[in-house]
């Protein structure tokens, strides 16, 4: 069994609370192996299940509750490489955002995740670095039920997430009170209140209101996109006049940061990221979610445009976080990354692209807090094998590779190569290339693809379509 299959194995697997393949190993933990290989980290995956026994293992797959067949977790145990030292020094994961220090970059984004104080606190205990509250407004919130719909994949995981939640539905004093008491009971945790008015009166009260609970910052909601008021949320969002009006009466009000969080349902964000930054904000949030349409989530035989999160809107979000770090104008602001965070590689992405700390939420809300420790060990392996000391090294370390389609290389090509190795003879390789490329590879009886050079134009369709990584990449050469 390959590491491709082990990771397709792994996403079977339901990760069961309480799991029952974990409870019938005397030795081990092999709920936690998988959820680790799951979650990118089948490098240390085998910490987990070290101890394990032929029997162990057996009784754990027998366990298996799975609606299919059971997970194969003999193949996958027996195919983990050998972890690293359990010794090993690994670099700390501590940044600042804001002036504010930070344990970990990982923060629970403000939404359905972080609605009271039990769910706030666990996620402290878990690991959390710290969280962006959900919303809080002067407004009575009644939500519609069913507020969500997903686009799942054929595994059952969600390819997108579709919400039609507002803001919370606790009155402010009450939400407010709960901030107080997070803060007090754990000090070295960041709390940041989301806030969102109807006026700059309600902007200035709900900002005294936060600041005298003790929070660490504020972050301005100009970006929710399915108010049932007009004039707040996204509305405001889209405006860039609106955004510095708000941002510059919270500043004043205030002695804590600021942060004002973007929405992506605009044709350029940094136009008002700049109105924020001019503003006086000290700190961007990117993005909210996008405005979308599913066919599910019917409400009384209606539906309406909502948001829509999860893994199918990091590239989106990645883009605006690029264009505003890539803006000399906001080089003075700090970058928050919202939108598809599920693993350590993830958040990556969106500290080698300027961010100091990700906000998470549909992860979470798909599989649990418990994903914060397969976040921070990623993240601290991945530091180590980079030779990076700290995580601010890895904060805008890609955005100088990016340029405009104008500055890229045409002198040059890349050839697919493919290793005979790995080929398993399928020829979606072939197919892909004749439908939809330049009909640069040839397929026969023998069911080897063979790449014709007079006709390849190096666009690695091919590479992308190979469900077994069998194609890499030769040497670049000049056309």
């Amino acid at each position: 069994m390959n590491r491709f299959n082990i990771k397709e194995e792994a996403f079977r697997c339901l990760l069961c609370q309480d799991a029952p393949c974990s409870a019938a190993c005397a030795n081990g933990d092999p709920a936690r192996a998988i959820r680790a290989v799951r979650f990118g980290n089948e490098s240390v995956a085998a910490r987990w299940v070290r101890g394990c026994s032929e029997e162990d293992i057996a009784a754990a797959e027998r366990a298996c509750i799975h609606k299919d067949m059971p997970i194969r977790i003999r193949e996958i145990i027996s195919s983990l490489p050998e972890p690293p030292a359990a010794d090993r020094d690994l670099p700390p994961l501590d940044i600042t955002f804001c002036g504010i220090p930070c344990e970990n970059p990982f923060f629970l984004a403000s939404s359905a995740v972080c609605t009271n104080y039990e769910m706030v606190a666990a996620a402290f205990e878990a690991g959390w670095a710290g969280v962006y509250y959900k919303t809080i407004c002067l407004q009575d919130i009644n939500e519609v039920s069913p507020r969500f719909d997903a686009v799942k994949r054929p595994d059952g995981t969600f390819a997108g997430f579709r919400n039609m939640e507002q803001l919370s539905e606790n009155p402010a004093e009450v939400d407010f009170e709960i901030l107080r008491k997070l803060k007090e009971n754990y000090p070295s945790k960041v709390v940041i209140a989301s806030i969102m008015g109807n006026s700059d009166e309600e902007w200035i009260q709900l900002a005294h209101m936060a600041e005298n609970a003790g929070v660490d910052a504020i972050e301005l909601n100009f970006s929710c996109p399915q108010m049932r008021l007009v004039g707040m949320g996204s509305d405001v969002g889209q405006n860039p006049e609106l955004v510095a009006y708000y941002t510059i009466f919270v500043k004043r009000a205030v002695h804590i940061p600021v942060i004002a969080k973007m929405t992506p349902n605009v044709a350029s964000m940094n136009l008002v990221a700049t109105s924020a930054y001019l503003g006086g904000a000290d700190g961007i949030s990117a993005i909210n979610t996008i405005k979308s349409v599913t066919m599910g989530g019917v409400v009384s035989g209606k539906k309406a445009i909502s948001g829509y999160s999860g893994a199918a809107v990091k590239p989106i979000a990645l883009r605006f976080i690029l264009e505003m770090a890539m803006n000399p104008v906001l080089k003075g602001v700090q970058l928050s990354g919202v939108g598809g965070v599920y693993t350590w590689r993830d958040a990556v992405e969106f500290l080698s692209l300027g961010c100091r700390n990700v906000q998470v939420c549909t992860a979470i809300m798909e599989c649990g807090q418990r994903i914060i420790e397969d976040l921070t060990e990623g993240l601290r392996n991945y530091l180590a094998d980079q030779g990076l000391a700290h995580l601010e090294d890895l904060v805008g370390r890609e955005v100088g590779d990016f340029v405009t389609p104008a500055g890229l290389d045409r002198s040059t090509k890349v050839f697919p190569r493919v290793d005979r190795t790995l080929c398993i003879g399928c020829g979606r390789c072939y197919i892909s290339c004749r439908d939809g490329g330049h009909q640069a590879i040839s397929f026969g009886e023998d069911r080897i693809p063979r790449i014709i050079g007079a006709k390849c134009v190096g666009c690695h369709l091919c590479r992308l379509i190979c469900p077994v990584g069998a194609i890499g990449s030769a040497q670049r050469i000049h056309r």
